[in-house]
């Protein structure tokens, strides 16, 4: 699964018909009035109003996110060579790209309809009465796939990880895990109100120590938190914190769990000032052993295009999740209609993986997420995800895995590097004429 300010500065707005046909006559090369040449890269041409109009969509953007943009000069500069490099790019993918096929172009395009509320049928319309042919529309959208899926091929491709700097992270990773050992604790808390009277303090009591009753009866201590606990979060993980070093988790937590197994609960209630404690220890990890959590998920996936900007996608995104959450649609349903990636077959399903696996973005909005949860919208250098996680389980990784994982890892870590040493090497290919402006 280029940076994300790069990737902003590189595409354009979900747009109008009106802008549709604007963007399809700059795809023709046709100067309109009062425009001019700015660039020529190859046999294609960069204008001052393409430019114009990325600046607006870039500050919109950047008002949404909250983030800080730099002066204006700098800025253009910024839009300028971006999209000098998408022409670069784009004449490399058009000669050696892989074939996009017309199942995932239909569901590109079927994505930009849906954005502007219309039908594919409506869309055509439009189109045609700005003159715009629907078979030129296609080919600017499958362009766009094209793009994605060359950079990533030819960015991987330089990606060099020898056996050395595997060893050296994995030696890295052995001694802290060493220096800090780690717990996943789950607890069921009953909480206190402050200055609560002793009334009301040993009712609460009474609450948590009646399940710990259920749990020593047999019940599971999951299904019991389900029941007692009022957090939605904690309900729907199942009270579970997730493996954290033990310098992470309060002191009075370690004191009471210490000399208890994993899988064992506490045999008794422990009070804080937050309000009464069960805690079970789900698993400990001493640093000799290397265990990860491997976690069940699936996805939807948009990729931002020419017609189909960031910010439109993620409205399309949050659209989406409203509908799963209210059960007018399915995850799986939206995932095998709408998503943009070789898992919506599956209805989204990325089966069992390890930390690692997925560009960070991804993989951390993963971690955090409770079981079942659907995520809001996630940036990644491959568009925008919905994420929900089916299932997490232990597991101990043997010497194969413990590799590849941090193969992975470094891989990521360099991938920022090698995209800006493909993408000059680009630019110094092909030809590219600076033009002034008009006096």
């Amino acid at each position: 699964m280029a940076g994300w300010l790069t990737a902003g500065l590189m595409t354009c707005a979900m747009v109008s018909p009106q802008a549709w046909a604007q963007s399809d006559r700059q795809a023709q090369e046709v100067i309109q009035p009062g425009d001019f040449i700015v660039a020529v890269v190859n046999q294609e041409l960069v204008t001052a109003i393409e430019i114009e109009q990325r600046l607006v969509r870039v500050r919109e953007n950047a008002v949404r996110a909250g983030q800080r943009l730099p002066p204006d000069s700098a800025l253009r500069k910024q839009i300028l060579d971006g999209l000098i490099d998408e022409r670069a790019q784009l004449a490399y993918a058009r000669e050696s790209g892989p074939r996009i096929d017309e199942a995932e172009l239909d569901r590109a395009v079927a994505n930009v309809a849906a954005q502007n509320k219309v039908t594919i049928a409506q869309m055509r319309e439009q189109l045609a009465k700005e003159g715009i042919d629907f078979a030129r529309f296609r080919k600017n959208v499958r362009e766009q796939l094209l793009l994605e899926r060359v950079r990533e091929r030819e960015v991987q491709s330089r990606i060099r990880i020898t056996d050395a700097d595997v060893e050296a992270l994995l030696a890295k990773q052995r001694a802290d895990n060493a220096a800090t050992p780690s717990v996943n604790l789950a607890q069921i808390l009953i909480p206190v109100p402050e200055n609560a009277p002793d009334a009301e303090v040993a009712r609460l009591k009474g609450r948590a120590e009646a399940a710990l009753v259920r749990i020593r009866g047999g019940e599971a201590f999951e299904a019991v938190a389900r029941d007692v606990v009022a957090d939605e979060r904690d309900k729907a993980s199942g009270g579970e914190l997730g493996m954290r070093p033990v310098d992470r988790l309060p002191d009075a937590f370690i004191a009471h769990v210490r000399g208890i197994a994993s899988g064992q609960i506490a045999p008794t209630v422990l009070r804080t000032g937050a309000g009464f404690h069960l805690l079970k220890v789900v698993e400990r990890q001493d640093g000799q052993a290397f265990s990860v959590t491997e976690t069940h998920a699936r996805h939807i996936l948009i990729r931002p295009n020419a017609q189909l900007d960031q910010a439109a996608v993620i409205r399309q995104m949050a659209e989406f999740k409203a509908q799963i959450l209210s059960g007018a649609a399915t995850f799986e349903a939206i995932a095998k209609d709408r998503s943009e990636d070789g898992s919506a077959a599956q209805g989204g399903d990325l089966g069992w993986t390890m930390p690692g696996t997925f560009v960070p973005e991804f993989d951390d909005a993963m971690k955090a997420l409770p079981l079942g949860e659907v995520s809001d919208p996630v940036i990644s250098r491959f568009g925008i995800h919905l994420i929900q996680v089916l299932e997490r389980r232990q597991a101990s990784l043997d010497a194969r895995q413990e590799r590849e994982q941090a193969r992975n890892m470094l891989r990521e870590k360099k991938y920022e590097e090698a995209y800006a040493e493909w993408n000059r090497e680009l630019r110094q290919r092909v030809y590219i004429e600076m033009r002034e402006p008009p006096l």
